[in-house]
């Protein structure tokens, strides 16, 4: 963990890798807490340098003079360079840190809907969530509610002093470890309007056909074309076109965002998050294309379900809880 403040995607340390050593740099007050707890045994060398001389450049410098140096964040005289596709295929270790929160932010998820209530506001809703996830050992990176007619005007609605009568979306984008798991949850109060059953059977329906098709070796624009025809089949061709449809995630909320001609290929043991919505309800988990399944890492466990088939196959999505 490389972070001291959450808003910004450039760690306080810096790594850097040559062809026979691997180095941390750091300023004297982050070095500490990263040798001591984030690389202790992991054979990097500390270079070290006073919070008030920024020696970075000079000491860059001095391990790296007559080769070339490339750098996925802006550095003086390094090619700027994107890493990110060498971390897309997760290992067995990542593998099982994302199981762990994947399950312990979608257990956060449901602990808190299930404590809402009518007339507490949305900025309520997303501190107690907060609490939650907080609390757990993670890092809430996304934190959106919607209550009532909101959920149908806005795809990323910010928490307001709003007060809820019927319906709330919630959805978090949880960190813990530098990976990232992204889930949605709705709630209803009282009977559930027919209108809002009919698009969220279809909002699922859409999702399941995204899930079915993340396997290693797909194109992702094929994917995305899928779920376009799957909305066109329950009644809503236009929706995918008001919000991005998600796509692989890891260490960052989405590495990318599927588009209709992305050529990229959907790796083994890659984590994809995809987020359908149509307007007044979503469906998003996060899942990881292994070899011979699909797994979805922010299972629930104890939730309303709906079995979609897809394909000839059968999967669960998660409904809305009517309370």
């Amino acid at each position: 963990d490389n972070h001291v403040v959450t808003a910004s995607e450039r760690g306080v340390a810096s790594i850097l890798v040559t062809g026979k050593k691997k180095y941390i740099i750091a300023n004297n007050i982050e070095a500490p807490r990263i040798t001591g707890e984030e690389v202790k045994g992991q054979g990097f060398e500390l270079k070290s340098f006073p919070w008030y001389e920024d020696r970075r450049k000079e000491i860059v410098e001095g391990l790296t003079r007559g080769r070339k140096l490339g750098s996925d964040t802006l550095f003086p005289e390094a090619r700027l360079v994107d890493i990110s596709p060498l971390r897309y295929s997760l290992t067995p270790e990542e593998i099982e840190r994302y199981r762990w929160l994947g399950k312990e932010s979608c257990l956060c998820l449901e602990k808190t809907c299930k404590g809402l209530k009518p007339g507490e506001t949305e900025n309520q809703a997303a501190a107690k969530l907060a609490r939650e996830v907080l609390f757990s050992g993670m890092i809430p990176t996304v934190l959106l509610v919607a209550a009532d007619e909101r959920i149908f005007k806005y795809r990323h609605p910010i928490p307001t002093a709003k007060k809820r009568d019927k319906c709330v979306m919630v959805v978090l984008c949880a960190r813990k470890w530098g990976l990232i798991a992204s889930l949605t949850r709705l709630v209803h109060f009282g009977e559930l309007p027919s209108s809002i059953r009919r698009k969220h059977d279809a909002v699922v329906k859409v999702d399941a056909a995204f899930i079915s098709r993340t396997r290693p070796g797909t194109k992702v624009g094929e994917i995305l074309e899928y779920g376009r025809k799957t909305y066109a089949e329950v009644g809503h061709p236009e929706e995918w076109k008001f919000h991005h449809q998600g796509g692989p995630t890891g260490y960052a909320g989405r590495d990318y965002k599927a588009t209709p001609d992305s050529e990229n290929i959907i790796q083994a043991n890659q984590a994809v998050a995809w987020n359908p919505s149509i307007a007044g309800t979503k469906s998003e988990d996060t899942i990881i294309a292994l070899g011979k399944k699909t797994e979805i890492l922010t299972s629930v466990r104890d939730w309303p379900m709906i079995e979609v088939e897809i394909e000839g196959a059968r999967l669960e999505r998660p409904d809305i809880l009517v309370r």
